[in-house]
C-alpha cells in the first residue's frame, strides 16, 4: 500500500461538468443566503459572495470569518437539490477509466460531504474511491489554502511524493506543488501554469497518459 500512487480527484468540474446547472444553482442559493441573514440587497449580497471566493477561496470562509456563521447550516441551505439528477452532466466512460486507473483513489473537494455523496451516487461511481475528503473534514479549511491539505495528508497518512492531484482550478495545483504533489489540470483553458506537471482537455484523457505521467517507475502502482 505505502509505494501505491494516490490520486486525488477534485469533483466539480473535474469529474463532472457543474457549470451548466449546478454552480448557478449554488450561487444563486449562496446569494440568497447572504441576502437574508446579512440583510443586503440581492446586489450587495451577490457582490460580497464573489468578494470572499476571491479573497479566500470560498464563499463560506469569508462567512464564518466575518460573521460568525454556522458552516454546517451553510452547507446545506447552500446545497440542496429537489432534481440534483436533472442537472447532472457527466460522461458515463467515466466509470471504466476510473476502474482501470491504478493505485488508490480519492476525492478532495471543497463541497460538502451531503453534496459530494450524492453526485458521485449518481455517476455510479462512490465505490471506486477509497474516501470522500469533504470541506468538514478540512475543518472547514477549503483549497487552496494549506491547512486543507496538510489536514488530508496527515489524517490519511499519505505521503505527498506518492499523490496525483487532479483539478480544474490552476491555483489549488499550485498549493499541491508546494507539497511535493504531481499536478494535472483538467482544462481546455489555453494558459498552463509551471507548477502545473500535465494538462488534460478532459478528465478521460488520463486513461491514455497516466503512464507518462507516473513515468513507468515500477512501484507506481
Amino acid at each position: 500500500m505505502p509505494n501505491r500512487t494516490v490520486w486525488l480527484f477534485d469533483l466539480d468540474n473535474t469529474l463532472h461538468n457543474a457549470s451548466p446547472h449546478i454552480f448557478p444553482h449554488i450561487n444563486r442559493s449562496m446569494t440568497a443566503y447572504l441576502e437574508q441573514h446579512l440583510s443586503l440587497s440581492p446586489e450587495d449580497a451577490n457582490a460580497l459572495r464573489m468578494n470572499y471566493w476571491r479573497r479566500y477561496g470560498a464563499t463560506l470562509l469569508g462567512m464564518m470569518r466575518h460573521h460568525g456563521t454556522d458552516p454546517a447550516h451553510f452547507l446545506v441551505e447552500t446545497h440542496r437539490f429537489d432534481r440534483l439528477h436533472e442537472m447532472m452532466v457527466f460522461d458515463r466512460a467515466l466509470r471504466g477509466m476510473l476502474r482501470k486507473l491504478p493505485g488508490r483513489r480519492f476525492v478532495f473537494s471543497n463541497a460538502p460531504r451531503h453534496y459530494a455523496l450524492a453526485v458521485l451516487g449518481l455517476m455510479g461511481i462512490h465505490e471506486l474511491f477509497e474516501d470522500v475528503i469533504a470541506i468538514e473534514d478540512l475543518e472547514y479549511h477549503p483549497k487552496p489554502g494549506i491547512r486543507g491539505y496538510r489536514k488530508l495528508l496527515s489524517s490519511r497518512r499519505l505521503d505527498p511524493a506518492r499523490c496525483v492531484m487532479l483539478e480544474d482550478s490552476a491555483v489549488n495545483l499550485r498549493t499541491a506543488k508546494r507539497l511535493g504533489m504531481r499536478t494535472v489540470l483538467v482544462s481546455r483553458n489555453l494558459r498552463t501554469p509551471a507548477y502545473v506537471d500535465m494538462k488534460l482537455a478532459s478528465i478521460l484523457d488520463l486513461r491514455r497518459q497516466y503512464g507518462r505521467l507516473l513515468g513507468g517507475r515500477p512501484n507506481a502502482y
